[in-house]
């Protein structure tokens, strides 16, 4: 019991900070849950009738329990708890999101163009960093019950080091909806070949064997 108090303690805490320092914007009502079904599309979600607000719109139990990182490709799956699965967040400027790892599993390198990202550690141990626009590598290893936070819009990656156990984060974002780029599939799956073969210098047949596993978005 004592180790869950714990984890809801430091959790709680990221987020009032997160809340603190970056919200979306200044509030000018108490609460502006999320109208999923309105079509107009603003900065934003558009705010639900007040009459139709009940707590549901403020709940979501989601990150309650682990899911199946070992059915992914690279062994690690986010289950995000968003604006878009939690209308109550609307306007309020913060998300959370929890991660799972199978052994080995890697959550790839990626960008949060939004939001800074606090993760903390809920079993496991993780080798976790960012790349400064520098070219600069800034990594640790971080065990259960540490924290370690990647700044806002700059590359980072987590990989559980364990062989034979998994691993689990609770992750906090200031953003409602702080947005994911993967670098490989961004690159791979959108850019067109010779744009590749020129940035990394690579023969074409390579390039392409490596684009035909990301299709391109519509």
């Amino acid at each position: 019991m004592a180790s869950v108090a714990t984890h809801i303690v430091v959790v709680v805490t990221m987020l009032v900070s997160a809340m603190a320092v970056a919200s979306e914007s200044n509030m000018l009502q108490d609460i502006c849950v999320a109208d999923l079904s309105n079509a107009v599309k603003v900065n934003g979600y558009t705010c639900k009738d007040g009459t139709q607000v009940t707590p549901e719109d403020f709940y979501f139990q989601g990150l309650a329990s682990p899911s199946a990182a070992s059915n992914t490709s690279t062994g690690a799956i986010v289950t995000g708890a968003t604006v878009e699965k939690l209308p109550g967040l609307n306007t309020l400027g913060l998300s959370m999101s929890r991660i799972d790892y199978a052994p080995n599993g890697l959550n790839p390198p990626h960008v949060h163009p939004r939001a800074s990202e606090i993760i903390y550690v809920l079993e496991g141990q993780l080798y976790v960093g960012f790349v400064t626009t520098a070219g600069k590598l800034v990594a640790k290893y971080v065990n259960k019950g540490e924290v370690f936070v990647f700044p806002k819009g700059l590359l980072h990656f987590q990989k559980n080091i364990a062989k034979s156990a998994p691993a689990s984060v609770i992750a906090a974002f200031d953003s409602q909806l702080p947005g994911t780029q993967s670098l490989v599939s961004s690159l791979f799956g959108a850019l067109p070949e010779d744009i590749l073969v020129k940035s990394f210098q690579f023969k074409a047949i390579p390039v392409n064997k490596i684009k035909s596993r990301y299709q391109p978005k519509k």
